[in-house]
């Protein structure tokens, strides 16, 4: 478990491609107050760097990752309580879907938010880290960094059915547009073989591993929020509320 901060609370938010998370993420930076997101998805290779599978450029997998740069961004943040000033996120200029929580309810949730920070007397930034592979155990290292590790979760028909309605990413060097099938033989693979350990009987659609959860102090997403962001924003907010009231 990572100490106590001093500079700035570090939240981890993983899971699946499609799960959420960068929808949560942005969500979550209007709510906290001196909050900013940090993507994994701006520290990938150049294209021509990507590794190929089968014919294929495989951009959900660790070798496609800048790891080192990730973490002296990391690094600086825990620092300087800020993200690094010669970081230009291309992941703002991808698109995300709609959320559906009524702006009402996160006002209600801002407020919340406000009272907790006054009555804790809170004057640290929230940095917010975005990524599908952040609690893999090839990333321990970088796993064991982050004060609050949540961990979204959803189905393979509903990621498949996500990552296909999406038109395509921007990349260092121009645009990548999955191909067909790339789901099937790139993305669900590779979040199975690293994320399996997570779940009882190495089975990602079935329930989560208490145990294993608890030993690498990963909260994992009920499965009430998989088709509610309101439900995932209030567990994720209970979540850091708790990190919050303890820390200070």
């Amino acid at each position: 478990m990572a100490s106590a901060p001093t500079t700035a609370l570090l939240l981890g938010i993983s899971g699946p491609s499609s799960s959420g998370k960068t929808t949560l993420s942005r969500l979550l930076r209007d709510i906290l107050p001196q909050s900013f997101i940090l993507h994994l998805d701006d520290f990938y290779r150049i294209d021509s760097e990507i590794p190929v599978r089968e014919g294929v450029q495989d951009w959900d997998c660790i070798e496609s990752l800048d790891l080192a740069g990730f973490r002296d961004a990391l690094s600086y943040i825990k620092k300087h309580g800020s993200c690094p000033p010669t970081l230009v996120s291309k992941e703002d200029q991808n698109a995300v879907g709609q959320h559906g929580v009524d702006p009402a309810y996160i006002e209600e949730l801002k407020q919340r938010v406000q009272a907790l920070v006054t009555d804790k007397s809170w004057n640290l930034p929230i940095a917010i880290i975005d990524g599908f592979l952040l609690f893999s155990n090839e990333m321990s290292d970088i796993r064991d960094l982050f004060d609050v590790r949540l961990f979204l979760r959803t189905s393979y028909r509903t990621a498949k059915a996500r990552r296909e309605a999406r038109t395509g990413y921007v990349t260092l060097e121009g645009f990548w547009e999955d191909p067909p099938g790339y789901v099937d033989q790139i993305v669900w693979p590779n979040y199975v073989k690293d994320h399996s350990f997570l779940f009882q009987q190495g089975d990602v659609e079935g329930e989560l591993d208490e145990d294993v959860c608890k030993r690498a102090d990963i909260h994992g997403m009920p499965r009430e929020a998989e088709a509610s962001m309101k439900h995932c924003l209030e567990w994720a907010l209970q979540n850091i509320e708790r990190a919050m009231g303890k820390e200070k």
